[in-house]
């Protein structure tokens, strides 16, 4: 009688089991994940780039996370109780992707110790925080070498979001580009103090072709630099992400970003327990930054420029800063044969030669 009693308890367990209802034998639950945007998701640009990512960590990580995202999140007092709020809803890990949101994200990180934080393009870390950044001066270098080329004023325009330093390392980065293979580049830069505003943009880009810009860039979110550039003949490049459906005569190459290899990594790391907190910048060798192909209207040299630069940054043999490097007033701030120090290269307050304007505070 007792090995019959044992025989029906443990075929009833079984049954349990197979029908999810036995304690011990249900599924473990998939990691909650959330995201913050800083605009809208859309179909180009900085914050569909992430989500594009966010979509991949879904597929590669399918049955083991669950992600959710909150779109058009204003940096500031929003921010941060929009963070809350995804640790309320059970998210384990949050995924802040603005510069602006890095206060905010710090503070609410201290709160709940025990929810992993990563914060795009900042510079805190704790010990449930980590930072990862693009190298996007790269693919900005790149681009600008495909401005050089195409330029016939050798007047470039650039339309600057904000004036923190990964945006002044990125005109930078451009200006030198296009002076690689074509000394006598000038870059004009306005300031519109957006990450996303279609109508500023667009009038910062009229402008900067009435000053005589022929190949324009953006640290923008929308396609409306590349609009303008197509209505008025000129060139321009897509940011984030590939814009060429919106301005396709127009449109030579873009500067894109495929966060989706550091959101996966990243939460296979926090899955089998090995995540720390550190500051990430991956680039072209990493293929985090990817550049899409020149369009049919560059010339074969330019083309060849390009990929040539493209390796060279992937094998390590070229870096865009560089000496000799030289600022506005023509004084070397870095010396040939010498790299510019990482601690400077992330505080960039000045613009190099080449460069129109002053720096806004």
């Amino acid at each position: 009688m007792k090995e019959r009693r044992f025989f029906i308890r443990g075929l009833l367990a079984a049954v349990l089991g197979l029908l999810g209802l036995g304690g011990t034998a249900s599924a473990e639950e998939p990691l909650k994940v959330g995201f913050v945007y800083v605009g809208p998701v859309g179909d180009a640009g900085w914050s569909y780039a992430h989500d594009q990512g966010r979509l991949m960590l879904e597929k590669e990580l399918a049955g083991k996370v669950k992600t959710t995202f909150v779109e058009n999140v204003p940096e500031g007092a929003d921010a941060e109780r929009v963070i809350r709020q995804l640790v309320t809803d059970g998210n384990k890990v949050i995924f802040t992707t603005s510069f602006g949101y890095m206060n905010a994200t710090e503070k609410v990180a201290k709160a709940f110790p025990d929810v992993i934080f990563e914060h795009a393009t900042g510079y805190k870390t704790a010990k449930n925080m980590g930072v990862y950044e693009a190298r996007f001066y790269e693919g900005a270098y790149l681009l600008g070498v495909l401005a050089g080329k195409m330029t016939k004023s050798n007047t470039l325009g650039f339309v600057g979001s904000f004036p923190i330093p990964e945006v002044v390392r990125n005109i930078n980065a451009f200006t030198l580009g296009a002076q690689s293979v074509n000394p006598k580049i000038k870059t004009k830069v306005i300031w519109v103090n957006t990450w996303y505003d279609p109508a500023k943009e667009r009038q910062a880009a009229e402008t900067l072709v009435a000053q005589g810009a022929d190949v324009m860039c953006q640290n923008t979110d929308s396609p409306a630099v590349l609009q303008v550039a197509q209505e008025k003949g000129v060139y321009a490049f897509g940011w984030d992400s590939d814009m060429t459906k919106f301005a396709p005569k127009a449109h030579l190459s873009a500067n894109t970003n495929n966060w989706g290899v550091y959101y996966v990594d990243t939460v296979k790391k926090i899955l089998a327990k090995t995540w720390k907190p550190e500051v990430v910048k991956w680039g072209l060798k990493e293929k985090l930054v990817v550049m899409s192909p020149p369009s049919a209207a560059v010339p074969a040299d330019g083309k060849k420029a390009f990929e040539d630069k493209k390796k060279a940054m992937i094998e390590g043999k070229f870096m865009p800063f560089q000496g000799p490097v030289k600022d506005q007033s023509g004084a070397i701030r870095v010396a040939e044969g010498k790299v510019m120090p990482l601690e400077e290269l992330m505080g960039f307050n000045w613009y190099v030669e080449g460069v129109d304007g002053t720096i806004p505070k």
